[in-house]
């Protein structure tokens, strides 16, 4: 289960990211430095690399936060200017290298500008690539991969209006020898539909259990997951999609592709009022996105279109007041709603809550206790919801009860594997908070106060940090 995360810590995380990315010709290597925000400073570690093909990877390590990592967007270097980009915190930083490498300086912007330095540390650079490296012979069967797609997409409509499929795909490497995954494309019966290759294609990419600048050098029994996600254009959803790898330079057909269902599950509201802030909700790179869990002997993403509801008490805020009260929080002690006519599949009770704080739990947190108290409700059909951080002894109902939608099930709390009062969401295809797979989910009726395409809002889903209120 994933914390939900303050809005100001939020903010210092983005600002720190940006200063990070700053890689330029020569700068491969490693770097720190410090980001003063408002007095606050962040210590910052960068490791920078620069891949084969000439991309630049990078990843910032925000010592007092955590350890968080941020990975690097966009990067554009003309000389010892660089100029890059972080989409996933809306940021930007512009600065310029020292003559001799060891020094970067510039501004991070993020509304407020705010100075940054970095400097190299004593590790030194790695060599940069010369020239591309010859491509090694394509085995007479083709490359030696085993491609598999683990949970059938479903398709959704996010809040904003587009339609999208969102699942992995798995590539293990059979061969004795790296295998590198220079393309994935998605097909169906009018063509392609998506295409990934370049920085888009490493955006989503990782290798579980491993640490790695460039996952698509998948190395000898190595497996690596591609997170897509894939827009539908208007009307009815292909019944199949096709993927054509590109490995070492040849393609590869995979077999076909059905899609689970014809459409998600539609459900009400899980909670009612104003200004209840979608996050950690879907989005590719959302920290719920990509749980993969191995739980009982088998990896899972249960969390993969999870929200992590906080309510929003002023503009900027989730609470007013001394922060590591409950109490202070706007959410606490919302009710907590049955999103259809259910049986009550699973309850949890008697965990006690959390002093809000990144690293505060009241109880180690294992597979018993990561969700706190909750409710696993079973809608019928192959889905089942869960509700997850509940305030200890606020829970209403029991195994084996039928309750109503809209029904009050328990009170929103701060127990568990969380960092402030909440409501984690999920629906999944079985009864265990992280031993399930995660499915889709449309709320039949809210309004989006946040962005372009705010208003009312019928049989769609809030998509990551997205504003809404609840009839």
């Amino acid at each position: 289960m994933h914390r939900a995360k303050l809005l100001a810590l939020l903010a210092l995380a983005c600002a720190a990211t940006a200063s990070a990315q700053a890689s330029s010709p020569g700068l491969a290597g490693d770097w720190e430095g410090a980001l003063d925000a408002g007095g606050a400073k962040l210590r910052l570690t960068l490791h920078v690399v620069k891949t084969d093909d000439g991309l630049y990877l990078g990843k910032l390590v925000s010592l007092d936060q955590g350890n968080a990592e941020i990975p690097l967007g966009k990067a554009t270097v003309d000389g010892r200017s660089v100029s890059l980009e972080f989409p996933l915190v809306t940021g930007s930083f512009k600065g310029e290298l020292s003559a001799d490498g060891a020094e970067l300086k510039g501004t991070w912007s993020q509304g407020m500008p705010l100075p940054l330095t970095l400097k190299r540390t004593a590790n030194a650079a790695a060599p940069e690539p010369s020239k591309s490296p010859e491509k090694p012979a394509v085995p007479p069967f083709g490359p030696p991969i085993d491609a598999l797609v683990p949970a059938p997409p479903i398709p959704f409509r996010g809040a904003a209006g587009q339609s999208h499929l969102i699942y992995e795909l798995h590539v293990t490497n059979f061969s004795p020898v790296e295998q590198n995954l220079s393309r994935i494309e998605v097909l169906d019966d009018k063509g392609t539909m998506a295409s990934f290759e370049g920085k888009d294609l490493l955006d989503n990419l990782i290798q579980p259990g491993k640490k790695t600048d460039d996952a698509r050098k998948i190395g000898p029994g190595l497996r690596v997951v591609a997170f897509l996600t894939v827009p539908l254009p208007d009307g009815p959803p292909p019944a199949k999609l096709r993927h054509r790898l590109t490995v070492n330079g040849a393609t590869v057909d995979l077999a076909p592709v059905a899609l689970r269902a014809p459409k998600a599950i539609v459900i009400g509201p899980p909670l009612r009022g104003s200004d209840w802030l979608a996050g950690n909700g879907p989005n590719n790179r959302s920290p719920h996105r990509r749980a993969l869990i191995a739980v009982n002997g088998r990896a899972v993403i249960a969390q993969r279109f999870a929200i992590d509801w906080v309510q929003l008490k002023t503009p900027n805020s989730t609470f007013s007041g001394d922060p590591k009260d409950n109490a202070n929080y706007k959410a606490y002690g919302a009710d907590v709603l049955a999103v259809a006519d259910a049986t009550v599949a699973a309850t949890k009770d008697g965990i006690p809550q959390n002093v809000p704080g990144e690293n505060s739990r009241a109880v180690p947190i294992t597979l018993d206790t990561v969700a706190g108290n909750h409710i696993i409700l079973d809608l019928g059909g192959g889905n089942y919801c869960m509700y997850a951080h509940l305030q200890p002894g606020s829970l209403k109902v029991k195994v084996g009860d039928k309750v109503k939608r809209g029904q009050v099930l328990a009170l929103l709390g701060n127990s568990g594997n969380s960092t402030e009062p909440h409501l984690h969401f999920q629906v999944m295809d079985g009864p265990s908070p992280l031993g399930s797979e995660g499915l889709p989910y449309l709320i039949d009726s809210f309004e989006l106060l946040s962005g372009q395409n705010a208003g009312k809002k019928q049989n769609a889903l809030p998509m990551q940090n997205m504003r809404v209120k609840f009839d």
